[in-house]
């Protein structure tokens, strides 16, 4: 072989064989610049239905469809060569029964060349997770505060504080055992999600959890500040990107407004280069 062989993105097996190794790094991507952003620098670019609020307004993630996550996984495909790409299964499109969820999964999979799916919910869909798995579709487990479901959970609250431990942490086996590849704990306590961690036997991937799971994913827009309408606590913000923009579009408008702009230099003249 040669020792020059192209790098190329890892596969569902090469991120569940970085169980207890080095920390997995992943954000969310809908856009192809975005994903030329994070290729190579994340292991995997989840394109999360998330979409739905941070690029098209809509109050929650339930309505988003299966078009759309085509579309935006499609355009974060032509930007990726060496970060896997896992799409997230908006609701539904998966609970109504396994033969279902697997007739969307493998559209989304054809038509966007996606590695993965991501799918919520942790005993209730252990069945599905199995019948797809032994399809050849990998799936990555969602549970904790699974978005798809605040309107049964009440909310965006936290999960698994109390006597709801052992419940997620039985959620949490049943989708190990069922044949996940992985499992994302969000907004779950830090002491619960390091138990789960230690018990499971597939990489645990924190969004509000603990820095003991065994990777971390973040909303892009919320890490680079441009969602900006709320910031949840797991959020850091490493950017301001956001009002960087508001401020560059003030001062394009101030310039417009005064006639600075165009200046000389962004203008032709009537007479082409060397006449």
């Amino acid at each position: 072989m040669s020792a020059t062989a192209k790098k190329t993105a890892p596969l569902p097996d090469d991120i569940k064989m970085m169980k207890g190794s080095t920390p997995i790094v992943s954000l969310t991507a809908y856009t192809t610049p975005m994903a030329r952003m994070m290729d190579g620098v994340c292991d995997f670019a989840l394109v999360g239905d998330s979409v739905g609020m941070v690029l098209h307004g809509m109050p929650s993630t339930l309505g988003v469809t299966i078009e759309m996550m085509i579309l935006h996984g499609q355009a974060v495909a032509r930007g990726l060569t060496t970060t896997m790409l896992v799409i997230d299964m908006p609701f539904g499109s998966y609970e109504e029964s396994p033969e279902q969820a697997f007739a969307n999964a493998a559209r989304i999979m054809r038509e966007t060349g996606a590695a993965a799916v991501k799918l919520e919910g942790g005993r209730h869909m252990a069945e599905t997770i199995a019948f797809l798995v032994a399809r050849g579709v990998p799936v990555m487990a969602h549970i904790g505060l699974t978005p798809q479901s605040i309107n049964t959970l009440g909310g965006y609250k936290v999960q698994g504080r109390a006597d709801q431990a052992d419940a997620l942490l039985a959620d949490a086996r049943a989708v190990a055992d069922a044949g996940a590849f992985s499992v994302v704990l969000e907004k779950v306590p830090a002491t619960l999600a390091d138990r789960i961690t230690a018990e499971i036997s597939i990489p645990t991937i924190g969004i509000g959890a603990s820095v003991g799971c065994d990777g971390q994913i973040l909303v892009v827009d919320d890490m680079l500040g441009l969602f900006t309408a709320f910031k949840p606590k797991f959020v850091k913000r490493y950017a301001t990107l956001g009002a960087d923009g508001e401020a560059a579009i003030r001062a394009y408008a101030d310039e417009v407004r005064a006639r600075s702009f165009p200046a000389a230099e962004h203008t032709f003249s009537d007479k082409a280069p060397g006449q």
